[in-house]
């Protein structure tokens, strides 16, 4: 007669290693997503100018340098322009 007992231990190592290699693909995929754009989501980028840092808009005129620039983080209700004015936003429901 055959023998009717299967080893199972080879196909639940197949299985760990699927799962553990989507896991990791998982992780590695999103490092990748926040290395390649880390102010995701952010107004402003925070650039590093000797000991102190500049916030810089998303849209920046590239013709302006960093130094004009606010060195403080602006409000809820207020937005950098991309010449490096801080100004109200528009969008905060306020009337003149």
């Amino acid at each position: 007669m055959a023998d009717d007992t299967f080893d199972h231990s080879g196909a639940s190592r197949s299985w760990r290693k699927w799962v553990a290699a989507g896991l990791f693909l998982l992780f590695f995929g999103g490092l990748v997503r926040e290395v390649l754009n880390p102010y995701r989501g952010q107004r402003f980028e925070k650039i590093p100018h000797g000991d102190h840092v500049h916030y810089v808009p998303r849209d920046r005129n590239p013709d302006v340098s960093v130094s004009r620039f606010p060195t403080r983080k602006p409000e809820a209700d207020e937005r950098i322009t991309p010449d490096g004015q801080v100004v109200p936003r528009e969008d905060t429901g306020r009337t003149p």
